[in-house]
């Protein structure tokens, strides 16, 4: 399964996600890292991504590739990270069959009720059991099927 963390700026938010995730996740599956820019990249290669590329290509390909996508609201917001995720990269997410988690911070501009205003580390804790949920759900789903 490949799972698609996507990150800018500092990449600090995709760096904690990976760490939570990579001791998690069985070695058959793969974290990919996509920065906006090379710095963020560079933070998430720091963190154990499987591979890494940067920019606007490098997200659209992938997320047509990936099974799970993970990062802040703004991944699904044009222009968002100060003009770092452009229109086609916020639609190639948007767009992708993956599974998408989600993580609401507010420094993207975008309000969403509903949610628990809890710390960044216990959203990106949150965040890595979601994406470890549904990897164990599709791991399921496809051994059901295995059989028929």
């Amino acid at each position: 399964m490949i799972i698609l963390v996507v990150d800018g700026q500092g990449g600090g938010i995709g760096k904690s996600i990976i760490e939570k995730l990579k001791p998690l996740l069985k070695a058959e599956h793969q974290i990919i890292a996509v920065g906006t820019n090379s710095i963020a990249t560079a933070n998430m290669i720091k963190a154990g991504a499987d591979n890494a590329a940067t920019g606007e290509n490098a997200v659209k390909y992938n997320a047509e590739r990936a099974d799970i996508i993970v990062g802040s609201i703004g991944i699904i917001s044009a222009n968002s990270m100060f003009g770092e995720l452009t229109p086609p990269m916020a639609a190639a997410i948007s767009e992708s069959r993956a599974a998408k988690v989600i993580i609401p911070i507010k420094r993207c501009g975008i309000f969403v009720v509903g949610i628990n205003p809890d710390s960044m580390p216990k959203m990106i804790e949150e965040a890595a059991n979601m994406v470890i949920d549904i990897v164990e759900q599709k791991e399921k789903d496809c051994m059901g099927h295995m059989g028929h």
